[in-house]
């Protein structure tokens, strides 16, 4: 069965640069693209950046862009996020799910993302 599992979490300060991984298995990866998801305490989900199944045409939010890449190595069947410069307001818990590249994914609308993996924990001090 489809499964994504992240890594890389962990605690950075302001300025700092984390990179997070997303090692997917149980599909053909190059068939899906990908997205990463975050919610922060207190907050309500929201979509930080996706990315179609050849690595092109990435999207990002606003609160994020200039700061974050995402990338995927189809070798490896990972996805990855780096955050450079993060702030404080980028703490959360951080997803990176899957999708059939239907409705609106690339807007970043979690409804558009079938799968999901269990997360990783981001946490910036100031």
């Amino acid at each position: 069965q489809v499964q994504l599992v992240e890594s890389g979490g962990g605690s950075v300060q302001a300025g700092g640069s984390l990179r997070l991984s997303c090692v997917a298995s149980g599909y053909n990866f190059n068939r899906y693209c990908m997205g990463w998801f975050r919610q922060g305490p207190g907050k309500e989900r929201e979509g930080v950046a996706a990315i179609d199944p050849y690595g092109g045409s990435p999207y990002y939010a606003d609160s994020v862009k200039g700061r974050f890449t995402i990338s995927r190595d189809i070798a490896k069947n990972t996805l990855y996020l780096q955050m450079n410069s993060p702030k404080p307001e980028d703490t959360a818990m951080y997803y990176c799910a899957a999708s059939w590249c239907g409705g609106s994914w690339y807007r970043l609308h979690g409804d558009a993302f079938g799968y999901w993996g269990q997360g990783t924990q981001v946490t910036v001090s100031s």
